[in-house]
């Protein structure tokens, strides 16, 4: 997939005049499975199994539909994938420039609400085992890779530049938002989120820490990533 290859095609499950060009419903029977579904089906094995164990025939079987069914939806496991990004992460960050665009406070505060946000949102659910998913399996698989930097991690750093941005143009960040700023930002929590969906399953202390000692250690990284942004 070269760089100016359109986007995956997801199919659009709330578009009526979609669901009648289906083929079941020029049949006369209606489609009652719902893509949203599938795709909540498809993040559990991808995370759980990788993208390249994953097969359709278990994302169909999990989503209790035939693969024939599931082809309806999703020509492949490269468009399945994409829907579980748009509809998984693509919102988050989403909201996270709705909140940038209106924030009329510190760059601190918006800073902590971002970051915050990304944890709520993807690094303490499921969909924090994608970034995890990636960073094994990007080079076996350049037309994922290229999905998810062009939707996900451009579209995050650009976020983040902007954030810190706003805040060096009030003059209480020290340096403006160049791309090792932009990293050093987000390293922590991307750490942490990695470490949580890999060595997690064999780091026995892990389990014994409550939601409480979490939201603890992510306070103090977050806080930590601020101090170093601003003005001694």
């Amino acid at each position: 997939m070269s760089e100016h290859s359109p986007p995956l095609r997801v199919p659009d499950s709330a578009d009526p005049q979609a669901a009648d060009a289906h083929p079941l419903a020029r049949r006369g029977r209606p489609a009652l499975v719902d893509p949203a579904a599938l795709a909540d089906c498809a993040l559990d094995l991808f995370v759980e199994k990788g993208y390249a164990a994953t097969r359709l025939e278990d994302v169909a079987l999990a989503a209790g539909v035939s693969k024939g069914t599931l082809y309806l939806y999703f020509d492949s496991k490269a468009a399945l994938f994409a829907a579980v990004v748009r509809q998984g992460l693509v919102p988050a960050l989403a909201g996270g420039e709705a909140l940038l665009d209106n924030h009329r406070g510190s760059g601190a505060d918006l800073m902590r609400e971002l970051l915050w946000g990304w944890w709520r949102l993807i690094g303490a659910t499921r969909l924090g085992g994608l970034p995890k998913l990636m960073v094994a399996e990007a080079r076996n698989f350049p037309d994922i890779a290229e999905l998810y930097h062009r939707e996900v991690m451009a579209r995050g750093c650009a976020l983040i530049r902007r954030a810190i941005d706003y805040g060096h143009a009030r003059g209480e960040f020290r340096v403006a938002g160049d791309p090792c700023t932009v990293q050093a930002v987000m390293a922590p929590l991307l750490l942490r989120v990695l470490m949580k969906h890999s060595f997690g399953c064999v780091d026995h202390a892990a389990p014994a820490r409550d939601a409480s000692a979490e939201s603890t250690d992510i306070a103090a990284s977050i806080e930590f990533v601020i101090r170093a942004l601003e003005h001694d």
